[in-house]
């Protein structure tokens, strides 16, 4: 009879144990997708400078036709963009198009002192501060959530969760900070 007992406290011990890693499973994973989100506001943010930028450096340097295209085109692939791989290599391309549009405000120094540039180059400034930390937030986070997938006994309940690893958002080495501009 105490056997018995033994085995349904053993069964019912692994059944707790099993819904309470279940469950932080489930709440890594949200907050996972919390910090997607807030990347995300930041990343429209950008989105939303960008165009007011290009048409601020457009009134001085309209023959950069170019550059204007693509940093369109790179904003456009940056919304577009459906998983974190994609979204990481759409920011490399608007970091790279940005810096592109920067050089060419070094040749035009009254655009430099325009005070609408200069507020949006601020702007920016704030907004690409605001992506690296949401980014770091995001990676920590899958971290953890990664760590304990692939980690036994929790393991197990991941599988039969079918909880899969999540990918960190990463960018080039060049494309780590903010938007340099010297002046």
């Amino acid at each position: 009879m105490i056997a018995v007992w033994v085995i349904i406290g053993l069964v019912v011990l692994l059944l707790l144990w099993g819904v309470a890693t279940f469950n932080r499973l489930v709440r890594y994973r949200n907050q996972i997708d919390n910090a997607w989100s807030q990347i995300d506001v930041q990343l429209r943010r950008r989105y939303d400078l960008i165009p007011n930028l290009v048409n601020t450096v457009k009134g001085y340097a309209a023959h950069e036709k170019q550059i204007f295209e693509n940093v369109a085109a790179a904003r456009s692939a940056g919304i577009a963009a459906k998983s974190v791989p994609e979204q990481a290599q759409a920011e490399n391309q608007i970091t790279q198009a940005l810096r592109q549009l920067f050089a060419v405000v070094e040749d035009y120094p009254e655009l430099k002192a325009n005070q609408n540039f200069l507020a949006l180059q601020e702007e920016l400034t704030g907004t690409e501060g605001k992506i690296a930390f949401s980014r770091q937030f995001y990676n920590d986070q899958v971290l953890v959530y990664n760590n304990v997938i692939q980690q036994f006994p929790s393991r197990l309940v991941a599988g039969l969760g079918k909880f899969k690893l999540r990918e960190y958002f990463q960018t080039e080495e060049a494309a780590t900070g903010p938007v340099q501009v010297q002046f």
